[in-house]
């Protein structure tokens, strides 16, 4: 029987908790990882859209409805890691956009200490793309048709990621455009989201992402990339929309290979689509029904700029990044 003992002795594996907590989604990964190989083996996985960066882009605080989602969230994971017999030593929370950028984040911060016994690490951009770049490109090594350098970019709800490498990060840059950000900005009317947007609010959203991507090819080589990989719940849903799956399918979706004009096909149909309309799409989470427009038009933007003829769609990232950053600590 496999060790799965917090031991790193030749042979065991090592049995950690990671948690990423994001402007849209709260995520848990429970796995065991052979610190030897690499190897990471999925034991829990599951996600749930909390909107914690809730208003964050106009109040600079956390909401206390979104703080109380969270926190819901922590506690059922609490059980889960606690079922697992995983040891707060080897459980890593990490905190992304809404919590860098929110004014009251000691309110976050000890919410989560009480309810798990572990510190949240609010990181920073730089380092959220270094735990993305390795939870999605370590099993792309030596794959001859998926050639490196790799550009991986991450969209997430406040921000995008976007990462340059191979054998390790050659550079990176985390910029503030993200699915929940630019539907706040753009399509939120007094509390009520633009339900399809006009043709100006999606040139706005679309010009946000334009300059982004402005900024990033300043520290960046894009153009130097010759595999696009895509991570997160925009990236996977335009994927599954594509493959014209009639329920979400990770097996399905992972490495899947979706082309650029897939993708603009994709965002069309959705940014035309009503509430409604994207909400019996079957695979799509109910958390991603009002904000899945801004993310795929980021996607389909980034694949514009960079000339890309595909995206590489990968379920693994940051989350698997912190996962294995818990097996070496």
């Amino acid at each position: 029987m496999t060790e799965t003992a917090n031991s790193t002795t030749a042979g065991a594996t090592v049995r950690v908790a990671a948690i990423d907590c994001g402007t849209n989604s709260i995520r848990l990964l429970v796995a065991d990882i052979d610190p030897a190989t690499g190897e990471l083996t999925d034991l829990d996985r599951r996600m749930t859209i909390v909107r914690l960066g809730q208003g964050v882009d106009r109040t600079g605080r956390l909401a206390p409805e979104a703080l109380e989602r969270t926190f819901a969230a922590c506690r059922e994971y609490a059980e889960v890691i606690r079922g697992h017999g995983v040891t707060p030593g080897r459980t890593r929370f990490i905190a992304t956009s809404a919590s860098r950028d929110a004014g009251n984040r000691d309110d976050f911060v000890r919410g989560v200490v009480n309810i798990l016994g572990v510190e949240p690490e609010v990181i920073t951009g730089d380092q959220e793309a270094a735990f993305s770049f390795t939870g999605a490109t370590r099993e792309l090594a030596g794959a001859e048709h998926l050639p490196g350098p790799y550009l991986v970019v991450d969209i997430g709800g406040g921000s995008t990621e976007f990462v340059v490498g191979e054998d390790g990060v050659r550079a990176a840059r985390s910029v503030d455009v993200g699915c929940v950000r630019l539907t706040e900005r753009h399509l939120l009317r007094d509390g009520t989201i633009t339900d399809p947007p006009s043709k100006a609010q999606i040139a706005a959203m679309r010009a946000d992402a334009e300059a982004a991507l402005d900024l990033v090819e300043e520290t960046v080589p894009l153009a130097g990339a010759r595999t696009l990989v895509g991570l997160a719940g925009s990236v996977t849903t335009v994927a599954a929309v594509a493959l014209g799956l009639s329920e979400y399918d990770p097996s399905a979706i992972h490495h899947s290979r979706i082309g650029a004009e897939e993708v603009a096909e994709v965002t069309a149909r959705l940014l035309a689509a009503t509430h409604d309309e994207r909400a019996a799409i079957p695979v799509m989470h109910p958390g991603r029904v009002d904000v899945i427009g801004a993310g795929a038009l980021v996607l389909q933007t980034v694949m514009e700029r960079t000339g890309a003829e595909e995206v590489v769609v990968s379920e693994h990232d940051i989350l698997d990044g912190i996962a294995h950053s818990c097996a070496t600590r």
